[in-house]
């Protein structure tokens, strides 16, 4: 754990209100906005005032944020509510402000108030960082441009924590991941009437759900399981240290498979042929492959209508572990839950022949010049079913 990371952490765990999300290239302006600062969501107010915005009045104050336990900013708090503004933004940060540069777009910017003039600010760079950052904080990745829950007092929707609940109670342990994800579909789908032609009609929205769902089925979890443990004081700070190492690797191990789960059922439900961790060369094993390792095997298989998609919540770092997987497929593509790669990294993705799918809601939020090449999901289904409507059925129903 990096000395920024822990920073952050103690900085959320300790302050009157924190905040978080990745910057994008609206914040940057590679998108072509002009904007200033960072836009800060109404459901956030509370990191800027006590007392939120009146429309029709425009408000402000100065603060002193610290970034990076390093150098500090006199920067501007400010409510825009005069005539068709409605908007909170955090403005001001000097010339030669480190992180509004295009490098920064996929970033994860954390704010965290102390008092009504002293704040502290982060930003993570690493893949790495960032996952231990939302383990702490058991936030998903679409969980982020909102006040971090820091006690677990937020709760869910009174239609679906019945049923969470209830799946809780149903274990004496933890299930594996893939009982978890399919039990936060089923609360999901069961709460909210989602019948089979949502699946088809809107999976982006419906993944990004199903993944918030599984963080919230995983909080009332980790309340039952260790319940017991946390009541009781703890016989040594190693074993404090044991428990707490424990609780954060099993966050981030569930994390890790969450994505690739939900993102089976929608190719499933969606009447794909795939397969999971196929082997191809040298023993790698690309998250899907479609349609299977069979036809990736057999030569005489048109290689152009093989496709291999990576599944990472995040990507800044580890994208590059894509182009490896699948020697026979040469234009590869990568889910992420991602906001935002920088116009270098996406230019060095592009000439890689890697092709980024996203939820479509986050597609705004790379650089514009960009932004045509990137998929969201629903396309990238349109894509693959066009290519297996053409081919020949024993290919996809040999196993």
């Amino acid at each position: 754990m990096s000395e920024i990371l822990t920073s952050a952490i103690n900085s959320v765990r300790q302050s009157k209100a924190a905040w978080c999300r990745f910057i994008t290239g609206n914040d940057t302006g590679s998108t072509g906005s002009h904007q200033a600062g960072f836009y800060i969501p109404k459901c956030a107010s509370q990191l800027l005032f006590d007392e939120p915005g009146q429309k029709g009045e425009n408000k402000e104050k100065i603060v002193q944020i610290k970034w990076q336990d390093d150098f500090t900013t006199e920067s501007c708090m400010k409510y825009y509510g005069q005539g068709t503004r409605n908007e909170y933004r955090i403005t001001r940060f000097g010339r030669g402000f480190p992180f509004l540069q295009d490098d920064n777009v996929g970033d994860l910017l954390i704010i965290a108030k102390f008092t009504e003039e002293d704040y502290t600010g982060y930003v993570l760079s690493s893949d790495e960082d960032i996952d231990e950052f939302f383990a702490t904080f058991n936030l998903a990745p679409n969980e982020t441009n909102q006040l971090i829950d820091v006690a677990g007092s937020v709760q869910p929707d009174v239609r679906i924590a019945e049923l969470l609940r209830a799946f809780a109670d149903s274990y004496n342990c933890f299930p594996e991941t893939r009982r978890m994800a399919q039990g936060a579909r089923d609360c999901f789908n069961q709460a909210y009437n989602i019948a089979r032609n949502d699946l088809n009609s809107k999976p982006d929205e419906i993944l990004l759900n199903w993944i918030d769902t599984e963080y919230q089925l995983f909080r009332f979890m980790e309340e039952k399981m260790y319940a017991s443990i946390t009541t009781q004081p703890f016989s040594s700070i190693d074993a404090f240290i044991q428990m707490a190492n424990e609780v954060l690797n099993r966050r981030k191990s569930r994390a890790g498979k969450s994505l690739e789960h939900h993102l089976s059922d929608i190719f499933r439900h969606n009447e794909l042929v795939f397969e999971e961790q196929a082997v191809t060369e040298d023993n790698k094993k690309p998250d899907f492959l479609f349609p299977n390792g069979e036809c990736y095997h057999n030569l005489q298989f048109p290689a152009d209508d093989l496709i291999v998609l990576g599944a990472k919540t995040t990507c800044k770092d580890r994208w590059r572990q894509v182009l490896t997987e699948a020697d026979r497929v040469d234009v590869k593509y990568l889910f992420t839950l991602q906001q935002g790669i920088s116009k270098n990294q996406l230019k060095e993705m592009h000439d890689s022949k890697l092709t980024l799918v996203v939820p479509h809601k986050y597609i705004a939020s790379f650089p514009q010049e960009y932004q045509s090449g990137i998929s969201d999901l629903s396309g990238f289904i349109r894509m693959v079913k066009a290519k297996q409507e053409k081919l020949p059925r024993f290919y996809l129903f040999s196993n």
